[in-house]
């Protein structure tokens, strides 16, 4: 435990764990064994850090493996009753807010938000600069590349067999989403699509083809809508 660091009333900090010096960590957290957290971050009160998943007999997509413990960058902010599960890298200056979940097996570049509510299930990769909104959620076996935006109530699948056929077992996939791509508010993505560069799948989307670098799609099922204005790309002096 690093200097400076306050630990507040009823916080449980097991064998193994390392705090960097001026961690705060408020009343009823709890961080399991092996994980690192960085100096200066703070982890907000009944959050919960390297949890081991739990796997039920009828899951498809969790093991019985036994991950290392999760791992903060510096300058980490984590809200209240957030869980981070272990086996989980998480950068420098991130934000993940309140009742937020990011599961095993998940990387988070810095200074990535991950927003109230936001749900990010097992092995997905998450670049810097992100932006997801509240109660998005991301489906395991995902990418998404650096400075990428993810509105509030995206919605993303990996399983196009819902649940039915052994043949599932073989074909998840999960989405990927090129650098700057953008998902507007209640957007559905379907298995295995791709947003490519800076493409945009508009509001109330529904993805079923892989969006065009650049180009913005819209509508059920989303179609082309137009171009994404100049003023609009990663490497614009308007922006």
């Amino acid at each position: 435990i690093g200097a400076g660091v306050s630990i507040g009333h009823f916080s449980v900090v097991e064998d193994g764990v390392v705090l960097g010096d001026g961690c705060v960590v408020g009343h009823h957290v709890v961080i399991r064994s092996g994980s690192r957290v960085g100096p200066g971050s703070r982890i907000d009160d009944h959050a919960v850090i390297g949890k081991q998943p739990m796997r039920a007999a009828a899951s498809a997509t969790t093991g019985a493996k036994r991950y290392a413990g999760a791992v903060l960058g510096a300058r980490c902010l984590v809200g209240a009753s957030v869980v981070i599960y272990a086996g989980c890298h998480i950068g420098d200056d991130v934000l993940v807010a309140d009742l937020a979940t990011v599961r095993e097996d998940v990387q988070i570049g810095t200074r990535t938000i991950v927003g109230r509510g936001v749900a990010i299930e097992n092995r997905c990769r998450i670049g810097a600069r992100c932006k997801f909104e509240t109660n998005a959620y991301l489906c395991a076996f995902s990418d998404v590349a650096d400075d990428c935006f993810i509105a509030p109530g995206v919605l993303t699948s990996n399983d196009n067999y819902l649940g039915r056929d052994s043949a599932r077992f073989d074909h998840f996939r999960g989405i990927t989403v090129e650098q700057g791509g953008r998902l507007g508010v209640g957007a559905v993505v379907l298995p295995g699509r791709r947003v490519h560069r800076e493409g945009v799948g508009a509001a109330g989307a529904l993805v079923t083809r892989d969006v065009p670098s650049r180009t913005t799609v819209a509508g059920v099922p989303a179609r082309f809508f137009g171009d994404v204005p100049t003023t609009q790309y990663l490497d614009s002096s308007e922006k």
